[in-house]
């Protein structure tokens, strides 16, 4: 176990035995079984301390130098280092670093664009679009209309050719391009240029490929879109949250959309903490891990190919895999408890052009815990062995423990 979750563990013993071991039971699950979820990762020590520091208890409604509240001089500080870090990392002219979610990124960026009724082009929700792309239970579906674009049946990848001509026919005031299943680059390029065809802003919801950008593992959205959305988690590593990344001339309207428009006081802690992350993605060290995760999401993709896996898109050129499991006698949400009874923890998703669930996966966290190519094919050959009956979920849970067990999360 790490040093920090260790003294937070000591002081909730005294204080809430009670809550210490729900502390201690999380991380004992996150040690002893596979972490497979493409949204999930492990932060750092480093990271954790941040979270846990006495700026959590600061009250920072506002911007740096411009408080609502008193005695801010010290997390005024902590903010300008994450914002100088977040436009150092990704080459932008700024960065918002308050939003407290990937999902408050994306309405803080229609709240600066978008007026409600405005009409938005998306990928549409069958085909790997975020709720915030217009699902009719978000507020993104409540407040736009959104039309939704697809992918290629053949492919499995973005149908740029059905986004021009749904484009040219529906004029939106904005494009929205990403999703939290295509496995495949993104052409920011193309986008650029139907968003600049048409007149439309162009927002690039980045949550799951950021942290590869970082790394230089994946194309950077930011020289393309007016505004970048994205996670400060999942490949990236840091706390659970959002930020913002746009030309200077979109600077005060982000801004004002963040704070007073749909949040309150900034979480400092968590800006700390983002701050954090952004300096260890700065390292040569995190450029080797970002190329090693798609490595990584490479032989796994493979592997289960082999396995009988039908592996949409034909592989990743990301950390991100989607597959269907249906050739091995199982659907995805039926598959997702078989292997989370053998501690094996990823998610199910739908598949494009099929009625059936598919399974969600990722290598970034076990990345993090260091494994390699020769790991990633043990765990295909273990999902599939689970699925097909060959291994039971006893000898399952076992070899998983031994697995990790070899590349703990924490080690002390």
């Amino acid at each position: 176990m790490s040093v920090v979750p260790v003294i937070e563990a000591d002081v909730l013993r005294r204080q809430d035995p009670e809550l210490a071991e729900i502390l201690l039971g999380e991380l004992a699950r996150q040690s002893t079984t596979l972490q497979l979820i493409a949204a999930e990762n492990f932060s750092s020590p480093a990271v954790l301390a941040a979270l846990g520091s006495p700026l959590a208890n600061k009250y920072a409604e506002g911007y740096p130098g411009a408080r609502h509240h008193g005695g801010c001089e010290i997390v005024d500080v902590a903010e300008r280092v994450a914002v100088e870090r977040a436009k150092a990392l990704f080459g932008a002219e700024h960065a918002n670093v308050q939003a407290h979610s990937g999902s408050s990124a994306v309405l803080a960026a229609y709240a600066a664009l978008l007026r409600p009724g405005d009409t938005v082009l998306a990928l549409g929700l069958p085909y790997g679009g975020h709720l915030t792309h217009g699902s009719p239970a978000n507020f993104s579906g409540r407040w736009f209309d959104f039309v939704g674009y697809g992918v290629d049946a053949e492919t499995g990848t973005v149908d740029y050719a059905q986004v021009r001509s749904l484009a040219r026919l529906h004029r939106p005031k904005a494009i929205v391009c990403g999703s939290i299943a295509c496995p495949r680059h993104i052409d920011y390029a193309l986008f650029r240029e139907v968003a600049d065809e048409v007149g439309a802003y162009l927002i690039a919801d980045a949550a799951h490929p950021i942290g590869l950008v970082a790394g230089g593992a994946a194309p950077n959205p930011v020289p393309y879109a007016d505004i970048v959305c994205a996670t400060t988690h999942k490949v990236l590593r840091g706390p659970r949250g959002g930020m913002l990344l746009c030309g200077s001339e979109l600077a005060e309207r982000v801004d004002r959309a963040v704070f007073p428009f749909t949040q309150g006081g900034a979480q400092m802690h968590t800006i700390a903490a983002k701050a954090v992350a952004f300096g260890e993605a700065a390292t040569p060290a995190f450029t080797a891990y970002a190329h090693q995760v798609v490595a990584n999401a490479r032989v796994l993709a493979a592997g289960l190919a082999g396995e009988g896996f039908v592996v949409t898109t034909g592989g990743t050129d990301t950390h991100l895999i989607t597959v269907d499991p249906l050739p091995l006698g199982v659907d995805g949400r039926a598959a997702r408890g078989q292997l989370a009874a053998a501690g094996l923890v990823l998610d199910c998703c739908p598949l494009p052009h099929g009625d059936s669930r598919g399974l969600r996966l990722g290598t970034a966290a076990v990345t993090t815990q260091g494994m390699g190519e020769g790991e990633m094919a043990t765990i295909a050959a273990l999902l599939a062995g689970v699925l097909r009956g060959r291994v039971d979920t006893r000898r399952a849970r076992d070899e998983v423990r031994g697995l990790v067990g070899g590349f703990p999360p924490y080690p002390s």
